[in-house]
């Protein structure tokens, strides 16, 4: 369910189901009843297990400094439907909306496609209307047979490739690999972060059989860190881009910024944009998102780790960031998740750990992780705000992560 966007469907008569079926037929059938929108777009094209948004608003970041007009379609929401498709950073309006329902009424879709298709549409409509100069869209999941993947990019990204959606997916990292490759295009390039080798492979091997090129962090571009920021360097463009300072903390975050700034050249190439140093330095000083590694009251930090892969990174920004420090988790974690591995990597770095219950259908009772969790100072917190501020005021580092759904609870529970 997309919260808020049952409002406009009922409002509008455009109805779709709130199931996942994987599959481009429905899409291009619809599409080409609104008129094929995508095609009048210039896109980027993510798909990958973790780091998908933070490349994108790396992207989106310098894109802007560099006074193009950024569209960005991405998921899940962190409040409402409306923050999933933004314009220069700001929400889809409801007057925009129902602007773009009323097309799609007109076109004849209610009926033909799923909740995530039927907003991919209206993104596509809503970039074509407002003549956006680049469109970030994000897959759903996947990627092969997502609703995004109607799209010719201009370049493709995948920031990473993990265990994930399984029971769509498949089970092994290959099968996952062929399905995150599925975004890539003829002879379009793709950027690939650190992937394992049997991803790699298959990444390399369907860009082989499009005669798309493909270029990878740490051999086609580097980034390096000294004390005065990082250093990028792409000897394949013969450029460089020294004392880049992000806010976004994390090596992983330094990789992240690294494919956007190479996605920018593709992009600078394409559109006959010249490349501005300061603008990107100023970009990715600037660029920060929601449940990332993201302060919201002080000493209390939210990630949206939920999958082992994020767990990862999340434990290894904490080693960084706070090197001997005593940590507090309070967890909610999505039952459909690596429940188990997620918990034994929080627990390298913590041993007191508040488990709650959170407004999800999907969400795990704070009971069981408890029961799961090998920690020895754990308790069921009811009252997270409360506590939450408490630990604020007592500067004990407090960390709450586990579900994106999590998060925009406590977002709304502390009024942020």
């Amino acid at each position: 369910m997309i919260p808020g966007f049952d409002h406009y469907k009922k409002k509008w008569a455009v109805h779709s189901d709130d199931v996942i079926k994987p599959g481009l037929v429905a899409m291009e059938e619809a599409l080409l009843l609104a008129g094929n929108p995508q095609q009048a777009l210039h896109v980027v094209h993510l798909a990958g297990t973790n780091g998908k948004g933070s490349t994108l608003t790396f992207l989106e970041a310098i894109a802007k400094e560099h006074e193009l007009r950024v569209g960005k379609f991405m998921s899940p929401c962190i409040v409402d439907v409306h923050d999933q498709i933004q314009i220069d950073g700001q929400p889809i309006t409801e007057a925009d909306m129902d602007a773009v329902f009323r097309q799609m009424h007109a076109a004849g879709l209610s009926g033909k496609l799923t909740d995530f298709e039927l907003l991919t549409v209206v993104a596509f409509l809503y970039f074509v209307n407002k003549e956006v100069d680049i469109s970030l869209i994000e897959a759903g999941m996947g990627g092969l047979l997502d609703s995004t993947n109607v799209v010719t990019p201009i370049v493709s990204i995948i920031p990473s490739i993990a265990l994930e959606h399984t029971k769509f997916l498949g089970d092994t990292i290959d099968s996952i690999a062929r399905h995150k490759a599925g975004i890539i295009k003829q002879n379009r390039p793709v950027i690939i972060g650190n992937l394992p080798e049997d991803a790699k492979r298959v990444v390399y091997e369907e860009a082989s059989h499009k005669k798309a090129a493909v270029l990878e962090i740490g051999n086609h571009f580097s980034l390096h860190s000294f004390a005065e920021g990082d250093c990028y360097r792409n000897d394949e463009q013969h450029v460089q881009f020294s004392h880049l300072t992000r806010s976004m903390k994390g090596a992983h975050q330094g990789d992240n910024m690294a494919l956007a700034i190479t996605a920018f050249l593709e992009v600078a190439a394409f559109l006959n944009v010249s490349v501005n140093p300061t603008a990107i330095q100023k970009a990715v000083k600037q660029a920060a998102i929601l449940g990332r590694f993201e302060e919201i009251i002080p000493f209390v930090i939210v990630d949206g780790a939920h999958n082992p892969a994020s767990a990862e990174k999340l434990v290894e920004t904490i080693k960084g960031e706070f090197p001997g420090e005593r940590i507090t988790f309070v967890v909610g974690i999505l039952a459909d998740k690596d429940v188990q591995q997620i918990l034994r990597l929080l627990e390298q770095v913590s041993d007191e750990f508040y488990f709650v219950d959170f407004d999800n259908p999907r969400a795990m009772a704070a009971q069981n992780l408890l029961e799961l969790s090998k920690a020895t100072s754990k308790n069921i917190l009811v009252d997270y705000a409360q506590f939450l501020q408490v630990q604020s005021d007592n500067k004990q580092r407090t960390i709450v992560s586990g579900s994106l759904y999590l998060l925009t609870a406590v977002r709304n529970s502390l009024k942020i």
